[in-house]
């Protein structure tokens, strides 16, 4: 088999995650790589770390009948701006990176309608095996969503959680702003859009379908981080039950997942980096329990994490292409 791939918006962050995936995938050819503002330009001349490994170049023109899927890695509201520009045909899968679909699955055009599957494969694994398109998570949600879900489905989120997250410079984006600087950001870390992030929407929709009723307030702190890849996440919450049996129902609903693994030491982001794994860690004190989740920004939280969706959805074990080696040291 051989999946026949389109990538469009091809320069950024995280369209270079997936590249330097997909060039390796034994089961993916890609056809086109889109960017308009780098049309005929090599792909390495951006994407540096992919010198001798492609000759490709970028193209602004868009043959969907050469493709079996396009993965849009577009800015925020780009997404849907792209499918009502362009005749894509119904046979042609999407994976699209941006929240354009995440909370409103649901796009027309003309005599063709689509809907796209939450692709968080820990939750929705037979759904994404049966979909023809996909709303990737989003970075903070995926690491978020991983962390509390079991408790949520056990109907354990009876109190407020308190949730603090870092992320480095690559979840921005590429466009330079002044926090992306690097004389701002380096040695520094701010706070941003605390208690309004945009990822508590989708977070709080997963938690409350797996709950099956609404869940208690989620006090959510982003920070930025001083580095340039990953996340590492901390939520807490009042619960009565014991260590020994959160452990047990986090192990029991993980057992099958290819990605998301309990540890019973501290978790650290270098564990993680450049690979699509999510590592959890629990601890007790008192009354509270806290969990600990890391992962990479750009792969289990945005492109490989794209990847494994292909995979369910062509039907190949989902870990193809994706079994990736920390950056340690």
């Amino acid at each position: 088999m051989h999946i026949k791939v389109g990538i469009i918006g091809g320069a950024g962050y995280t369209a270079g995650e997936l590249l330097r995936i997909l060039l390796f995938h034994p089961f993916t050819e890609i056809v086109f790589i889109h960017s308009n503002s780098n049309a005929g330009n090599k792909i390495s001349s951006i994407h540096q770390d992919l010198t001798g490994d492609t000759d490709m170049v970028f193209t602004d023109r868009l043959d969907f009948s050469a493709v079996d899927v396009i993965f849009l890695c577009l800015g925020h509201g780009k997404s849907v701006e792209f499918m009502q520009e362009n005749e894509i045909p119904e046979k042609v899968r999407v994976i699209d990176l941006s929240q354009d679909f995440r909370l409103q699955p649901s796009f027309s055009k003309g005599k063709i309608t689509r809907e796209f599957i939450y692709g968080l494969p820990e939750l929705f694994r037979s759904n994404i095996q049966k979909a023809s398109n996909i709303a990737n998570p989003g970075c903070f949600a995926t690491a978020f969503q991983l962390a509390l879900l079991p408790l949520a489905a056990k109907g354990l989120l009876k109190h407020e959680v308190n949730i603090h997250g870092i992320t480095g410079s690559t979840g921005a984006g590429q466009s330079l702003s002044q926090t992306s600087h690097f004389s701002w950001r380096n040695n520094n870390i701010s706070v941003y859009k605390a208690f309004t992030h945009q990822h508590l929407k989708e977070v709080r929709k997963s938690l409350e379908f797996v709950a099956k009723s609404a869940v208690p307030a989620l006090r959510f702190i982003p920070v930025r981080g001083d580095f340039a890849r990953g996340i590492f996440l901390t939520a807490y919450t009042q619960c009565d039950e014991s260590l020994e049996s959160i452990l047990s129902l986090y192990r029991d609903f993980y057992k099958e997942a290819a990605f998301t693994f309990i540890s019973d030491l501290p978790v650290h982001m270098k564990q993680v980096i450049n690979t699509n794994k999510c590592l959890l860690q629990i601890e007790k004190s008192e009354d509270q329990i806290l969990i600990t989740s890391v992962i990479d920004n750009l792969t289990k939280g945005a492109s490989g994490q794209a990847v494994q969706n292909l995979n369910l959805m062509f039907g190949l074990d989902e870990k193809t292409g994706l079994c990736l080696k920390p950056v340690m040291f």
